[in-house]
């Protein structure tokens, strides 16, 4: 396997938002890993292999939560398919937490879309009620990730 196919398979990865890849070809078994800023693996440990279709329910789960929520509270959905982060480095303070005063227009999280960050902003005034995804996780577009009470 040369650089050049290596390169395609980064580029892969960063089009189609994968945080891990396993490819096995012609004896040669490589594995490619996309680690959340700030995070640094001293060992790896063989594990099972998570499939889409396990992706695919982690956001059914929270969505869970946010049904049996009070009617009158606001949701801040993902504007995109992304890796969600409080905070904008590991080291820093989260944007928001629950119980916390916003204001229409704050940053309340960050998206990662190919390794691009996109600021998510509040969409109304209002009090962090619940916060329903965890840091350095993927979010699918349309997931609640917040429930605000109007103020």
């Amino acid at each position: 396997m040369n650089t050049k196919r290596i390169q395609e398979l980064i580029q892969l990865m960063t089009d189609y938002g994968l945080n891990e890849m396993e490819l096995e070809q012609e004896g040669l078994k490589v594995k490619f890993i996309k680690r959340p800023y700030g995070v640094v693996e001293q060992t790896m440990i063989p594990g099972p292999v998570v499939s889409h279709r396990e992706f695919q329910t982690a956001p059914a789960a929270s969505q869970g939560k946010a049904d049996k929520a009070p009617s009158n509270l606001a949701e801040i959905k993902a504007p995109m398919v992304g890796t969600f982060y409080r905070a904008p480095s590991p080291e820093a303070d989260p944007y928001v937490r629950v119980g916390d005063v916003i204001h229409k227009g704050d940053v309340i999280c960050i998206i990662e879309a190919m390794k691009l960050m996109n600021e998510v902003k509040s969409e109304v005034d209002g009090k962090i009620v619940n916060i329903l995804s965890e840091n350095a996780e993927p979010v699918e577009f349309g997931q609640a990730l917040f429930q605000i009470e109007p103020l």
